[in-house]
Formats: structure tokens, sequence, C-alpha cells
């Protein structure tokens, strides 16, 4: 079965900054551009058989920057709808909730559209992606690329490793980062994390 290559987008100003950032479509700053570009070369000794992206323009930038260009869209793919925190920092949402945290606590309800999800919804979701890609990864001539956020990606990750939505929280993923899933003696395993240009 072909690797899963997890690209999480380059910087954006709410990255920067640490605020949450779901349905906000923020652009890439200059160093978000730099991080894109930077991709191409961990990713050109693979050959990628199919790339999917998540619909949010910083994650269709990231892709092509990176010189993925035959890619499909997947709605799925988009980032853990944060409800009312997006926008916030964690840092604000702990002087009400000092022990919150996201990967067990999920989110305030937001604005209308935008409940927010909680870490079973968001595991969900990526069980949908994962069932999906199944018989496309078997059949795939190469690996298969997913460019979309860090915490759904976190949370993709934990899922394909048959652990529990909340152990996304295990996974940290910088920006403009590569992580990959593959298997050892055919089971699910990390191949690479976190892995970005020096």
């Amino acid at each position: 079965m072909s690797e899963l290559l997890l690209i999480r987008h380059g910087e954006t100003e709410w990255s920067r900054s640490g605020q949450h950032t779901s349905w906000t479509d923020l652009p890439l700053t200059e160093r978000g551009v730099e991080q894109a570009r930077e991709l191409g070369p961990l990713l050109a000794g693979r050959k990628v058989a199919l790339t999917l992206v998540s619909p949010m323009a910083r994650a269709r930038r990231t892709a092509e920057l990176a010189g993925l260009t035959d890619t499909e869209v997947d709605s799925d793919l988009v980032e853990w709808d944060y409800g009312g925190y997006e926008g916030v920092r964690t840092v604000d949402i702990h002087r009400t909730r000092p022990e919150w945290f996201l990967f067990t606590d999920g989110v305030a309800p937001g604005p209308e559209g935008h409940p927010g999800e909680t870490p079973e919804q968001v595991g969900a979701r990526a069980d949908r992606v994962l069932a999906r890609l199944a018989p496309r990864r078997a059949a795939a001539d190469g690996d298969v690329a997913l460019v979309g956020h860090a915490h759904f990606l976190r949370v993709l990750a934990a899922r394909e490793l048959g652990l529990p939505a909340s152990a996304g929280a295990l996974f940290t993923f910088e920006t403009g980062a590569i992580g990959v899933l593959g298997t050892e003696h055919d089971r699910p395993a990390v191949v690479a994390w976190n892995t970005r240009t020096p």
C-alpha cells in the first residue's frame, strides 16, 4: 500500500500569531510561500500518484508551490471547525477556561453555520477520508498526498494508527511540514513526522 504524505500548509498571519483558523480563508505570508516552495525538494524523490487538498486557499496554494499541481479538492480535509474559538488564541481561552484542551474538550459553539466540532466528530471525518482513500491507496502507483491543516491532519494520523481522535494531541505539526504514514510488518506506522527543510 502506498504511503500517506500529510502536508500542513505554509504560514499564515494567524498561524504565526497562534489564532485558531478554520473557515477564515487567509493567504500565506511571505514566509508561508517560502515554506511551501521548500516542500518541493522534500517531495522530489517520491512518486506522488494522488494529491487531495483542502478547499482553503492556503492549502491549495501550498500544494501548487510544492509542485503538486494535479490535485483534487476534498471538503473533508478542512480544519477542525473551531466554532466560537475561531480567531482566538489558546492563551486567551485559558483566561476563562484554564483547563481547556482542544483534543478532549472540543470548542464553544460559534456563529450560524459554524457550530464547532467535537474531537469525535473530527475523528469521524478523518475516518471518512481514510475509508475513501483505502482502495485508491491499494491501487496507487505511488504515494498519496493530503494537503491540509494541523489539527485535522493530527487527528487523521491518530485514526490511521488505530488511536482515538484525542491522540492527535501526541503529534506536533509545524507550518510547511510533512508527516509520512506507512507500514511496518503490515501494521500502520509513522515513517517520518514534522519534517521541514532546515
